[in-house]
């Protein structure tokens, strides 16, 4: 990497609550540019749509965390590969994520929407029932995609309050290290239980159906799936969660779209996509490094060098979303990257669409005079972390 030009400071900062950084708009009129991570490391920034999801898909990126420049924004010390799926590169990756795939697929999250619709009306009706105004993120947003994936695990109803609860903390930004700890062995001598009650008794669940199909025959070990039903939690959690609620508060603060939506709900598919595209969550988790020496964009990138895919720059790209800053839940934005693309996608992408059309639809259903119960400058944005979104949104109806 070179000396010679002054390089930004990664992350970028925002100055409209609604929208990415503003500096993405010049840095998309160029090729990758080198920026400086936490404790002066520095990387490649990649903006521009087509960049981005040809080199994500590039077989030369790395995804493990454990190379000398990965551009770790949070100084954690790298994690064992049985624990982060998400940080592995093939063959190993594409052997663990066939393995979960086939509960992914359209088919499967047909099936789960019963599941979906029953949960999300029980938590609707219990935010009905209660004061308002009302935490939207903690009553709603926060607890669904939780007991959904609990529904998918199969974890007994009786036991929905523990898995919730200690779920909540270790996702929780405001939990102390403490806390969070102490919730995650919690939660994995849980699932570890789990898992030795499910392969002495299968039942209708994923963890179920992995015990019979690859624990039992000796193709994965206890661990290994442990690490994997873990995974699939924090993964599903805290990404849907967030999206949930900034979608609603999106929605409230474009009235003319809230109300074609409220006039047209055949727009609910469209409006996720659109909804996806423009909050774009994932602001600074698509981190990689180059395995090779390889090109993005007409720049060299070196092997080793670390690599900063910049989706909210990508989905706000005029190119690829003309009147990007422009919330249209008319718009064809299914080829937005929200969930990546290539072999690293979000697997669970079916299933959150299903939680986010589910969710928006119920809340229009119920609540025709959704409003906030604060003025946008009093919510309290996550835009120094990792996934944007908001740790809290009052609404009142």
């Amino acid at each position: 990497m070179t000396d010679t030009e002054t390089l930004l400071d990664y992350p970028l900062p925002r100055t409209d609550p609604l929208l990415p950084p503003p500096a993405y708009t010049e840095l998309r009129n160029g090729p990758p540019k080198l920026v400086r991570v936490n404790g002066g490391r520095r990387a490649w920034l990649v903006t521009r749509y087509d960049d981005v999801r040809s080199a994500i898909a590039d077989p030369r990126v790395s995804s493990d965390d454990m190379a000398p420049n990965f551009p770790a924004l949070i100084p954690l010390p790298p994690s064992p590969r049985a624990l982060s799926m998400f940080r592995m590169d093939n063959p190993d990756h594409a052997t663990l994520r066939r393995m979960v795939i086939p509960e992914f697929t359209a088919r499967a999250t047909r099936a789960m929407q019963p599941d979906v619709e029953r949960i999300t009306n029980n938590l609707i009706d219990a935010l009905a029932a209660g004061p308002k105004p009302a935490d939207l993120m903690a009553a709603f947003a926060d607890p669904l995609p939780t007991l959904v994936i609990a529904r998918l695990l199969g974890v007994p109803y009786a036991d929905h309050e523990v898995f919730q609860e200690n779920g909540r903390i270790v996702t929780s930004p405001t939990a102390t290290a403490e806390e969070a700890g102490a919730a995650f062995v919690t939660l994995t001598e849980f699932m570890s239980r789990l898992i030795d009650d499910k392969r002495k008794d299968p039942q209708d669940d994923l963890i179920s159906r992995l015990c019979v199909k690859y624990l039992i025959p000796g193709a994965i070990s206890h661990d290994d799936l442990l690490a994997m039903a873990r995974l699939l939690l924090f993964a599903g959690h805290d990404t849907t969660a967030n999206q949930i609620a900034i979608s609603v508060l999106f929605l409230l603060e474009n009235p003319a779209q809230l109300a074609l939506l409220r006039a047209n709900r055949s727009l609910i598919p469209s409006a996720v996509e659109e909804l996806l595209r423009f909050a774009s969550i994932k602001q600074h988790d698509f981190i990689r490094t180059a395995a090779e020496d390889m090109e993005i964009g007409g720049v060299p990138i070196p092997k080793g060098d670390g690599i900063i895919f910049a989706l909210p720059s990508a989905n706000h790209d005029e190119t690829a979303f003309p009147d990007p800053g422009r919330l249209d839940i008319t718009r064809d934005a299914h080829q937005h990257l929200a969930f990546g693309h290539g072999v690293h996608k979000c697997v669970g992408a079916p299933l959150a669409t299903l939680e986010l059309e589910t969710a928006i639809g119920a809340l229009l259903d119920r609540f025709p005079e959704l409003s906030l119960a604060t003025g946008l400058d009093e919510v309290p944005f996550r835009d120094d972390m990792l996934l944007y979104g908001v740790h809290r949104l009052l609404v009142t109806w």
